[in-house]
């Protein structure tokens, strides 16, 4: 298996952006796993969410490793998951003009404003309205902080029952968590 050690802030923007991925459903999950997996909002099958790594989240990844997979997230997958699978309340789909009332001109501009930490988080939290920095939202009212995607085109490479280091699909998989999102999307 891999090791997440070798994760650096190093960057060009100077965060790491983890996305996760349900991968199993729901049947003989323990309870644990189960809480943790509802923390992670990775509350179904091909569900996915995008976080800021810490060591909290890793810990957290690393204790649903059997039941979804991970990895680095590049901007331009994180632009096509906030343009394709990206929502709002109401099931309706992100778009530039609804951006545009928080003072962003596109998901873009977001997307380069979240890793590199001008933007804290890209949704706000229930009952947390939005803090107006420079004329810009500090996260955005109303986004749903998980994609719903497709299983992958062409399905998965390997078993869904084994770790991504053994030829599976679980787990830690590095910056070949892009290549299976874009597949998903």
């Amino acid at each position: 298996m891999q090791s997440t050690q070798g994760i650096e802030r190093s960057g060009e923007h100077g965060r790491v952006i983890v996305a996760a991925v349900r991968i199993r459903g729901l049947v003989d999950v323990s309870p644990e796993v189960n809480h943790t997996l509802n923390l992670l909002r990775l509350r179904r099958r091909f569900t996915c969410s995008v976080y800021v790594l810490s060591d909290s989240i890793k810990g957290m990844l690393k204790s649903v490793e059997s039941w979804a997979t991970w990895g680095e997230l590049s901007r331009d997958t994180l632009i096509q998951l906030l343009r394709r699978r990206g929502r709002i309340v109401g099931d309706l789909p992100l778009t530039d003009e609804y951006l545009k009332k928080y003072g962003w001109g596109s998901v873009e501009e977001l997307v380069d404003a979240y890793l590199k930490g001008e933007v804290k988080s890209l949704w706000c939290r229930r009952g947390e309205g939005p803090r107006m920095i420079n004329g810009k939202a500090s996260c955005i009212p109303g986004l749903k902080p998980f994609f719903r995607l497709h299983p992958p085109k062409g399905g998965f490479k390997g078993s869904i029952k084994k770790p991504y280091g053994a030829g599976g699909e679980l787990g830690y998989r590095g910056l070949d968590i892009n290549d299976l999102i874009l597949r998903m999307i």
